[in-house]
């Protein structure tokens, strides 16, 4: 009875669902002008409310509080089973207890667009898409979704689209204009290419830095798909990319995850040759970096890939190099079938694909892809955030609970060696279900096929973190506890000074939080013992003495220091090694009062990132102006300007105010390519060579080059490029341990080097990270710009006048999932002073 119910309750559906509208007849302006983004929820509304093959789920909301959806699409027996088939999915991958005998035989198909919100044709694409998977009339769809649930996310950049989209409705006019030189064709900083702090989330499926990306992600880790499909657009003169991707491509990847990308590569390829659309495959997008939204499914068992359509700058028509005009509705439609074409090679190997995604799950626990089968990490206060990156990936950790001896290879220093493992070290073993994407994080070396990624070529998570880690290849029989215990501490009625370790990004939270409620904090800058209480240099104390003020001292700083649980209370100022707290080493610090400098020529996304570090990590105010209004700001109310990547364009009276302002005590924190507001400049250290004769030496090596560089070909011109060339590689670095900007860093600093800008030691500042002259390093490094790399610097202060200036080669905020460089950058706003 209730089987006839239902199949009657589809029939009259299905009737009523002949009617439904497509984008086209639902809205006026689809594919000649871009959709709003509330309109685009209506679109998918209608499609939820009209038809029984469309579920909706909202799963978040942006930083700008709109909505962030998936729709699944799928037959409406298979959505009345969803969760039964999340479960079984998620249980033959060992990712869920197995509740049933029966393995579930239905594929998930996930269809991500627009991370990019100015690469709005994907979104336009998405409307298409799920009409015709949805449609009545289309029977061939509907025979995919027999066995196949497609989980939708149509935007997956909602801020962002809608900031390209508000500004491009407002600067068109009623008819296109295809010239390249149209405003049209020319989108204004920052762009809509990012999220709300300005982060390209296409390289964030990892570290999940971003809202938008932890929401997603735990929704994506929630059902494990087989297939994922990231859809984009590129250059408007690019041809349409498919897989196969290009190399190099990870040698974890295994044979029916790239026989699928060439089956795909057949069937889409078929489609555009009969529509004649250009297109090209296997080349510049590789599977590398774990990052992006091919690469993150691929380690975790699905096959993923990119779709990329020329239209960056195309505006809704735009006339290409070929004298072809390229539309909206051109893009919206090449991508339409390109994802269908997806659904489709998906649904005919429905068996290949969940017997491949289950054996790339379950066969690496016990038959190790890399070399180790246990991590170890020695106890450290920044645990606590790789533990946070660890959970939010599904991958399974412990710690230890008791001593024992081991051997295995030291990241540190890239040798094997034989160490103590001791309690509340943090043990992650290759035996669990997220077995591949463990090993693809902690591996120290990642092979590479070939030098030329799209990205950066190392990321290795006890470096990023400054942790001692242990790659061990044996798996260690450990007793070990899921958490480490901590015990409240109560704190006395009468406390001299409260004691925060500054070892961790909770160090800096807490003195953020101190600082803006006016409470005075000194630091130490050498060890000091008070009683049973070592305080390390960088150690912050509130001093009962130093504020007077506050009403009910040990519990308003009690209530804001117990964040950070490893705090303690001292009873006297008197140490045991004449370091007493009221004297010379133990300086007030000074709150920053911070302007930091955005606008044209401000690199965005390195803005984005110092933005993000303010308001999110910190939660510490800032002041964000645009640089061609700084001669409208009053510097003095000012300590701490932050120049964030990019080209200043600085006014001979700016640098004179600047100049004036350093010298009575401003500090900068300028970041790479902000270093040529001091290169070479009178009364600057800041120059690429310590000596005439070097830059001489330099000029003449270079010119030797060019002239032998008359005789090589052209065809290989990328590749020679490449060998004074780093992508992304981690660097070792020296570390003047008694300088406040290394302080809480550890003994050596390894420095993810994304550009090829490079200083020697500087006179007449303190060199605080430099690179060796036999440095380790981990990632491609071009061979000749390898060889340049010993004894430069990669983080120096200059003292000019009562002011600093910190000069910050590399960008320790890069992507803000560089630990080690957000403790540095803390070290650069409140301890150097």
């Amino acid at each position: 009875m209730k089987k006839l119910l239902l199949l009657l309750w589809i029939n009259i559906s299905a009737l009523a669902f002949a009617q439904i509208k497509s984008p086209y007849e639902f809205l006026p302006t689809y594919g000649k002008q871009i959709t709003y983004y509330h309109q685009v929820e209506e679109y998918f509304n209608y499609l939820t409310t009209q038809t029984p093959y469309v579920k909706h789920q909202k799963y978040g909301e942006t930083s700008e509080h709109r909505n962030l959806n998936v729709y699944y699409i799928s037959t409406p027996e298979n959505l009345a089973n969803l969760e039964q088939i999340r479960l079984q999915n998620l249980a033959s991958v060992g990712l869920a207890p197995k509740t049933s005998t029966t393995v579930g035989d239905k594929l998930i198909v996930w269809l991500s667009f627009n991370v990019h919100g100015n690469e709005w044709a994907g979104t336009e694409s998405a409307l298409s898409v799920a009409y015709e998977l949805a449609n009545p009339d289309n029977k061939t769809t509907k025979e995919w979704l027999k066995n196949t649930i497609v989980i939708l996310d149509p935007c997956i950049n909602p801020d962002g689209y809608s900031r390209y989209g508000n500004w491009l409705r407002e600067i068109s006019g009623k008819n296109t204009n295809p010239n390249k030189f149209d405003r049209e064709h020319a989108e204004e900083w920052p762009g809509g290419r990012y999220n709300h702090y300005i982060f390209d989330m296409n390289r964030d499926w990892a570290w999940q830095t971003q809202i938008e990306t932890k929401q997603r992600m735990a929704l994506y880790n929630h059902w494990m798909p087989q297939v994922h499909t990231d859809v984009h657009e590129q250059g408007y003169d690019s041809p349409y990319f498919f897989p196969p991707a290009a190399e190099p491509q990870h040698e974890f990847i295994e044979a029916y995850q790239k026989d699928f990308h060439k089956l795909l590569g057949k069937n889409i390829s078929a489609k555009f040759d009969a529509n004649n659309w250009m297109y090209n495959t296997s080349e510049r997008f590789d599977l590398f970096y774990p990052s992006y939204g091919d690469t993150y499914p691929m380690y975790n068992g699905a096959v993923g890939m990119t779709l990329e359509q020329g239209g960056i700058r195309a505006g809704r028509e735009i006339t290409m190099e070929n004298g072809v005009n390229l539309t909206i509705k051109d893009r919206l439609t090449h991508h339409k079938t390109a994802v269908l074409a997806v659904v489709e090679t998906s649904a005919s190997q429905i068996d290949p694909l969940l017997k491949g995604f289950r054996n790339f799950m379950n066969n690496p626990r016990t038959h190790m892809k890399g070399k180790y089968a246990t991590y170890i990490l020695k106890n450290n206060p920044k645990l606590n955030q790789l533990a946070d990156l660890l959970k939010i990936n599904k991958i399974e950790y412990s710690y230890a609970t008791e001593k024992s001896s081991a051997s295995g290879y030291n990241y540190f220093t890239q040798k094997d060696e034989s160490f103590s493992v001791e309690p509340n070290d943090l043990i992650v073993k290759v035996d669990q279900p997220k077995a591949v994407f463990t090993q693809i994080l902690f591996e120290p070396t990642n092979k590479m096929t070939d030098s030329l990624s799209y990205d950066i070529t190392a990321w290795n998570l006890p470096l990023a973190y400054g942790v001692q880690g242990y790659a061990v290849k044996n798996a260690l029989n450990l007793k070990t506890k899921t958490s480490i215990e901590t015990a409240s501490k109560s704190i006395p009625k009468t406390v001299y000074a409260f004691y925060i370790p500054w070892n961790n990004r909770t160090s800096a939270e807490v003195l953020a939080q101190l600082q803006q409620k006016d409470i005075k904090v000194r630091y130490a800058m050498k060890q000091a013992i008070f009683g049973d209480v070592t305080i390390e240099p960088g150690g912050l104390m509130v001093a009962k003495g130093d504020n007077p003020k506050i009403a009910n001292f040990e519990n308003t700083v009690g209530e804001i220091v117990k964040k950070k649980s490893d705090f303690a209370t001292i009873e006297t100022g008197f140490s045991k090694n004449a370091k007493d707290l009221g004297g010379e080493n133990f300086p007030l610090m000074k709150a920053p009062k911070v302007l930091l400098l955005s606008g044209n020529g401000v690199t965005s996304t390195e803005f984005g990132a110092a933005w993000y570090y303010f308001d999110e990590i910190l939660n510490y105010p800032v002041t964000i102006v645009d640089q061609d209004k700084l001669r409208n700001v009053k510097l003095f109310e000012f300590n701490t300007l932050v120049l964030a990547d990019g080209r200043y364009n600085f006014s001979d009276a700016d640098m004179k105010r600047l100049n004036e302002w350093i010298n009575n005590g401003g500090k900068v924190i300028a970041i790479d390519g902000a270093l040529n507001v001091f290169d070479g400049k009178d009364g600057y250290a800041l120059n690429p060579y310590a000596t005439d004769e070097e830059k001489q030496a330099a000029e003449k090596v270079k010119k030797e080059k060019q002239l032998k560089e008359r005789f090589l070909d052209s065809g290989n011109e990328e590749r020679r490029l490449l060998a004074n060339s780093i992508p992304g590689a981690i660097i070792e670095n020296n570390l003047d341990i008694t300088h406040p900007l290394s302080f809480g860093l550890g003994k050596k600093y390894f420095s993810l080097k994304t550009g090829d800008k490079i200083y020697a030691m500087l006179k007449g500042a303190n060199n605080v990270a430099y690179v060796p002259k036999n440095y380790k390093s981990y990632g491609y490094i071009g061979h000749d710009f390898g060889k340049k790399l010993p004894e430069t610097v990669s983080f120096a202060v200059e003292s000019k006048g009562a002011g600093k200036v910190v000069y910050m080669i590399d960008n320790p905020l890069f992507r803000a999932f560089w630990e080690n460089g957000i403790m540095l950058f803390s070290n650069a706003l409140f301890l150097v002073n």
